[in-house]
């Protein structure tokens, strides 16, 4: 799994309503969270979904940008952002090219669950992984974007 300091890899990804997404074009506009879950509508998935939204607005305050990554197709991601009133993109990666780039792995069968936070430079300044505890993945991330907003005080 890439570790604070690396540099975050540039992938093409598509969203939620089939447009192409590369993770470079994301970068320069502030910070970016980007999580990796397993899948849409299970219920951990559901859960730290649900977590982002409520905190979404801790996020804008911070000038961060939430991004959710799983290798669901494009059509599921429109429908579980649809169901959850989800208001960030989800991007599908189903060859897993995001992935392998974060460096991720599976455990019997399971794909990993992990945050990154990452500067407007494209830096990881923050990376999470817990499989069950979804709210470490939210709490770690709002954490690591203060302590960001502090160091540059």
């Amino acid at each position: 799994m890439l570790r604070k300091g690396s540099p975050v890899p540039d992938v093409a990804l598509t969203d939620g309503h089939g447009s192409s997404v590369r993770l470079f074009s994301l970068l320069g506009k502030g910070p970016l969270v980007i999580y990796f879950y397993p899948k849409d509508d299970t219920w951990i998935c559901t859960k730290e979904a649900c977590l982002f939204r409520d905190a979404h607005a801790a996020f804008l305050e911070l000038g961060a940008m939430v991004i959710g990554i799983s290798a669901d197709p494009p059509g599921s991601h429109s429908i579980f952002a649809e169901h959850h009133w989800l208001p960030f993109r989800l991007l599908s990666d189903p060859a897993g090219a995001a992935y392998r780039a974060f460096g991720l792995k599976d455990f019997m069968g399971l794909k990993q669950r992990a945050t990154f936070v990452i500067d407007g430079s494209g830096v990881i300044r923050s990376a999470i992984s817990n499989r069950l505890l979804a709210s470490k993945h939210v709490r770690g991330a709002l954490a690591a974007l203060r302590d960001q907003r502090l160091a540059r005080s």
